[in-house]
């Protein structure tokens, strides 16, 4: 809940008894040309626009055409005619504003608005002198929010000084708007004008400023959309308008093709990730990740290692002599002998130099769980955000690098809920539905008559998680087990049989439920590791509640400042001489 965050600083590293737990694969290197991104460049642009959106809005607010055309930037010279359609426009809404220009002298107009703005100040007749005082100040200061405060209070007294108040307010506006007027735009015509045709030139010029800006910023990168319609209506021909929207559609039509080559799909709601964007945006995260973590190594501290076999991988080499056969690629290496035998105008043949075998690694088969915080205090500093990009990027490391590997992804909050990566981009943090200062609340969830959605979400349920999570890695067969527990703090919900409870501030009973869980972890050979987001509320209780749980599983607590979470998750999923990340 977001009244479960009490969240942290930098914290003392970890002894447990014994060498720390939970490292699972051996760092044999890392080349980033391994996890290619698709070779469309429009592609990479739509998939990092769709991804920045999905991220931080998730279900809530729907990617649609006119936000993904607005996310990216298009070559203009793609779209026919457009440039010197753009051009002709901006032509005629400059040559209307030079007109104006040099046609108008709005200093008679500001002469006007002062004798107007005088007149209507000894107007005012005040039943007091204090409010006199008052008035004079607001007027020598130039204050329309002051004298609208004074407005208010004159219009509940039900008087004459609420109207005179009210004209004086207005007055003071309009000579306010002709000075602006005065001051952005040199006139040099001389026909005269009234307070009120001052007023409209100042409307029209700004609007045909702000067309020209949105018009050349469409022809900077053809964001079309940009540009107010209805407004350019007003300065000229309808069939120059039905132009321009003619090629806002074949640009939204570009969009929506790039779009599905990118791997984007389209629904009435909106765009959502393909399989085939996620996995783009999992190769940059790694791209992205590893490039950072070359200039910022200090410090090893070395863990078990523990498993059995050798784990194949999509990619192949050439045979060299001893490897094993039960590696080979035989598609690839028919492929090779039929190229070789057509090349050299004989019969089909596979010679030593045609096979190819796939390239294994020796790293232990491992299962992961991995437990994301989304309760109500995660909103804060957008640390969901790299929640979710961590676990987008792990689960691309593991099926890439670590096929045999197992990973289980779970959602945090008042409940527990197992997630497939493709539901990550929706995953926000709950919103925060009570606001009491202190909570004490049991929900029968045996009860036919309560659902889940029924129940404040946006607790932290810490040891229905661990459970889930257990239950997820019993299954697996493998020495190797561990849960990644990344959250901000204290836990504020806990399960006592049907009965659920909901305590905050966190309470005693709450940790010790969360305790026995781990204990029972640990009792299967499971070793939780604690990621410590910041929070704005953490403190030493947070810190020392991670380190005891960490401590029951022989784990490891990691502070981390949370957009470099993805960092140190994947960087410890990789190495035995694990390299703390300053």
């Amino acid at each position: 809940m977001t009244h479960d965050g009490h969240k942290h600083g930098m914290g003392p590293s970890l002894t447990g008894r014994g060498g720390p737990g939970g490292i699972v694969h051996s760092y044999l290197g890392y080349d980033p040309k391994r996890f290619p991104s698709p070779t469309e460049p429009a592609g990479d642009a739509l998939t990092d626009a769709a991804m920045d959106h999905l991220m931080t809005y998730g279900s809530y607010r729907p990617l649609t055409d006119e936000e993904l055309a607005e996310a990216i930037e298009i070559d203009p010279s793609q779209i026919a005619g457009l440039g010197p359609s753009l051009d002709a426009l901006i032509a005629m809404l400059e040559e209307r504003k030079r007109r104006i220009l040099e046609t108008y002298d709005p200093r008679s107009a500001l002469a006007a608005a002062h004798r107007d703005f005088a007149a209507a100040a000894t107007e005012v007749e005040p039943p007091s002198g204090k409010l006199r005082d008052q008035i004079d100040r607001a007027v020598r200061s130039e204050s329309i929010p002051e004298l609208e405060r004074l407005w208010y209070r004159a219009e509940r007294e039900r008087g004459p000084l609420a109207g005179q108040v009210m004209r004086l307010i207005d007055a003071m506006g309009t000579r306010l708007e002709i000075e602006r007027l005065v001051s952005r735009y040199d006139f040099t015509g001389r026909r005269p004008l009234t307070p009120a045709e001052a007023l409209a030139i100042a409307e029209e010029l700004e609007t045909i400023d702000r067309l020209l800006e949105q018009l050349r910023e469409a022809k900077k990168n053809a964001k079309i959309g940009l540009v107010d319609m209805d407004a350019l209506r007003r300065f000229v021909d309808e069939a120059d308008v039905e132009q321009l929207r003619g090629m806002e559609e074949r640009i939204r039509e570009m969009v929506r093709e790039q779009a599905e080559l990118a791997g984007l799909e389209r629904t009435a709601e909106g765009y959502r990730l393909g399989a085939k964007a996620l996995r783009t945006i999992q190769g940059k995260l790694l791209d992205e990740i590893f490039s950072e973590l070359d200039a910022s190594r200090s410090g090893r501290h070395t863990g078990p290692i523990v498993g059995e076999g050798a784990v194949e991988l999509p990619r192949t080499r050439g045979y060299e002599f001893g490897d094993s056969a039960a590696h080979l690629n035989i598609a690839q290496t028919l492929t090779n002998a039929a190229a070789r035998s057509a090349g050299a105008g004989r019969g089909f043949a596979v010679g030593a130099e045609d096979i190819e075998v796939h390239e294994t690694r020796n790293n232990p088969k491992a299962a992961t769980a991995v437990i994301m915080d989304m309760s109500g205090s995660m909103r804060h500093g957008g640390q969901y955000i790299a929640c979710k990009k961590m676990a987008l990027a792990l689960d691309g490391l593991i099926r890439r690098e670590y096929p045999g590997d197992h990973l289980s992804l779970i959602e945090m909050y008042t409940f527990a809920k197992l997630r497939h990566v493709s539901e990550l981009p929706d995953l926000m943090p709950k919103p925060v539905t009570i606001h009491d200062p202190w909570v004490r609340l049991r929900v029968d969830m045996s009860d036919p008559e309560v659902s889940e959605l029924m129940v404040h979400p946006h607790f932290t349920n810490i040891q229905a998680s661990l459970r889930l999570a257990r239950q997820m890695l019993a299954a697996q067969d493998t020495p190797n087990r561990q849960i990644m527990l990344i959250t901000d703090g204290l836990p504020t919900a806990h399960y006592e049989g049907e009965h659920l409870y909901l305590l905050y501030p966190p309470d005693p009973l709450t940790e010790q439920a969360t305790m026995r869980e781990a204990q029972r972890c640990a009792k299967e050979g499971i070793t939780i590791n604690m990621f410590l987001v910041p929070s704005w509320s953490q403190n030493s209780e947070d810190i020392a509640f991670a380190h005891r749980l960490a401590e029951t599983t022989r784990g490891r607590v990691f502070f981390t400042a949370g957009s470099d979470l993805d960092r140190f998750v994947l960087w410890d999923y990789l190495q035995q001489k694990r390299r703390v990340i300053g």
